[in-house]
């Protein structure tokens, strides 16, 4: 079943790189009394999330935090390692998004937004998507039908409809 509005996020547990190295961050902790945007790329480093969808959420952070977000996190099904890397390379970090891995693709099976496209390597990967959480509730969310667009969960285009 997808996730859809007005459910409450699953409790699963994904990864960052912190100070002593890989750690874990409970759903549940990150989201409770809290207001969070999270969104979904299918990879770090893949084109559409690397030159659209990340860079949308740089963009408008400033906006986001003006509204009362208390978090912007991006996920995606790679490992720790490598969306801090990623973090790193477009400026997320320093922007102050917080880039968490579902290296077993774990969250994302859970919430119902999995996908396969073996043509082009992504197995088990995240479909493209955006929602706003409020305390573990999901009241807005925007999923994309392609892969391979980012059009109605880019920054902007949730900002929209807020």
């Amino acid at each position: 079943m997808t996730l859809a509005i007005n459910d409450r996020l699953p409790e699963a547990e994904l990864l960052r790189i912190g100070a002593e190295g890989p750690e874990k961050v409970s759903t549940g902790e990150l989201t409770k009394g809290r207001k969070i945007v999270i969104f979904a790329v299918p990879g770090a480093f893949t084109r559409t999330c690397h030159t659209a969808h990340m860079p949308s959420f740089i963009r408008t952070e400033g906006e986001f935090r003006a509204r009362g977000i208390d978090e912007i996190v991006c996920i995606s099904v790679n490992d720790p390692f490598v969306m801090k890397a990623w973090g790193e390379a477009t400026g997320a970090d320093a922007a102050g998004i917080m880039l968490l891995a579902d290296p077993e693709s774990t969250f994302t099976k859970a919430i119902g937004l999995s996908f396969d496209a073996p043509p082009v390597g992504l197995i088990g990967r995240s479909r493209r998507y955006a929602m706003l959480v409020e305390d573990g509730v999901v009241t807005r969310l925007q999923i994309e039908e392609s892969p391979g667009v980012c059009e109605v969960s880019g920054g902007e285009a949730l900002l929209a409809v807020l």
